[in-house]
């Protein structure tokens, strides 16, 4: 059978949006570039080149398996955040792009030579990051999951990076004390993880998830031991959900944060929190 890269590429489209998948033409646009080893300007200038019976065979798979609202990044087994190429599984949050306001806020305090920790890791994406953009800084991420940090350990070697990872519930098996701690830790609402989108509800870790009743249990238990292991001066960072940053400047305040702020992300959304401890 004779098909052009254009034609599949359309076919793949409408599969997609049969399948009601949000971003139809892009997934299936990328999806076909991953195959091919091809790039955005193929479709146009190349769009008569013939697909071989095993590149049509891939593809359908992959439209398949979007179809049925498989993650786009968990058929890529990539995910690119800050510029860097993070590889990910079903044992780790896919890193999303709000979260990149996180590693952008740290990186405007954040000196040469720093110790970082970032609490619940996952695929080690801002840690890895923060490392990457910055000279001579030691990083330690920890997560309560131990496939969740393989992944990061992987990251890191592809990256070419050096950061220590631990299994740790919370501050458990934490040692030392950091200059700078950040996370995004679970913050959804228990009663709202069964109206996510479909994508992130059935591929994306529960427990990287669910922030408990009101979504913001994993915020009191982090502030609440923070300051044991900053340095005074130090400085704690947090991801929030859009809603949350009253209540989580406020348990900052509670626990003698100072300089306490509230930053929007892209989209005009509060997006992240950070205080300096006093010590």
């Amino acid at each position: 059978m004779r098909i052009t890269y254009k034609e599949l590429y359309e076919r793949g489209r409408a599969l997609l949006e049969e399948g009601q998948i949000k971003d139809a033409s892009l997934d299936a646009r990328l999806l076909l570039e991953e195959i091919c080893g091809t790039g955005r300007n193929d479709l146009l200038v190349h769009g008569d080149r013939e697909i071989t019976e095993q590149q049509y065979k891939c593809y359908v798979n992959y439209i398949e398996r979007r179809r049925n609202h498989v993650p786009l990044q968990h058929i890529l087994g990539y995910q690119e955040f800050m510029g860097l190429r993070f590889q990910v599984n079903g044992d780790v949050l896919i890193p999303r792009q709000d979260t990149e306001t996180l590693v952008e806020e740290v990186m405007r305090n954040l000196h040469d030579g720093m110790h970082i920790l970032d609490m619940c890791t996952g695929s080690g994406c801002i840690l890895l990051s923060l490392l990457r953009y910055s000279n001579d800084c030691v990083g330690t991420g920890c997560d309560i999951s131990e496939k969740a940090l393989q992944a990061a350990r992987e990251n890191a070697r592809a990256l070419g990076l050096e950061a220590e990872f631990v299994q740790s519930n919370l501050f458990e098996k934490v040692k030392g004390k950091y200059e700078i701690i950040v996370s995004n830790p679970p913050y959804i609402a228990s009663g709202e993880i069964p109206g996510l989108m479909e994508e992130v509800r059935n591929y994306d870790p529960l427990e990287a998830l669910d922030g408990g009743e009101d979504g913001l249990r994993f915020y009191r238990e982090i502030i609440k031991s923070a300051g044991e292991h900053l340095y005074p001066g130090g400085m704690l960072f947090f991801e929030i959900g859009f809603d949350q940053g009253k209540d989580v400047s406020d348990y900052m305040r509670q626990a003698g944060y100072k300089e306490v702020t509230v930053c929007k992300d892209l989209s005009g959304l509060d997006r992240v929190v950070s205080g300096v401890y006093g010590g």
